[in-house]
């Protein structure tokens, strides 16, 4: 399965430009999640941007129903990983520039594209807290971005748009789960 971004697809590998290299190599742990209860994420903490984000987690992956959640948070996509299985979970966010945001929900993911590699992201559901390092950040056109949702490994991956690109301009963060801790 992949994630084909608010319907469009691409292969991120070849089409699109990295921003941050990363500067080592990692393994991700085939199974690192011990017992899994809450599988749904609730929160997203991105400590270099000193942010924290409500996620919200729709049933539908329509334009609309995204859009609406969109306006409450960053949104899982449906069909991207939860913590049941190894997989690439999906979060979208909206970034906004403009000098007055009423909402600030459209300033969710502002910054991920200054995130470089080694970064930590934390993702909480209801009682736990799964910590991730970010080992990329890319640039894409929304016509061509696609994310392999393979179920092999434990993935976060962090889309948000380009407001100083054009309309189908989007950043995109990937990061490897490293740990995990009880709330």
């Amino acid at each position: 399965p992949e994630f084909t971004g608010w319907g469009n697809k691409a292969d991120i590998a070849s089409s699109t430009t990295p921003t941050t290299t990363p500067q080592s190599t990692s393994t991700t742990p085939t199974n690192p999640i011990s017992k899994v209860v809450a599988p749904l994420p609730l929160s997203v903490v991105i400590e270099a941007l000193d942010r924290t984000v409500t996620v919200l987690n729709p049933e539908k992956s329509d334009v609309v129903s995204l859009d609406t959640a969109l306006l409450k948070g960053a949104v899982r996509y449906p069909e991207s990983a939860s913590y049941k299985k190894p997989g690439t979970m999906v979060l979208l966010g909206h970034s906004s520039y403009l000098p007055t945001v009423h909402n600030k929900n459209f300033q969710a993911f502002n910054g991920i594209q200054k995130l470089e590699w080694g970064d930590i992201i934390r993702v909480n559901t209801a009682d736990t807290e799964y910590t991730y390092r970010v080992q990329r950040v890319r640039e894409a056109k929304a016509s061509t971005a696609e994310v392999d949702l393979q179920w092999r490994k434990y993935e976060l991956v962090l889309v948000t748009c380009n407001s100083f690109g054009s309309k189908e301009d989007r950043f995109i963060v990937e990061a490897y789960l490293i740990g995990e801790r009880p709330l």
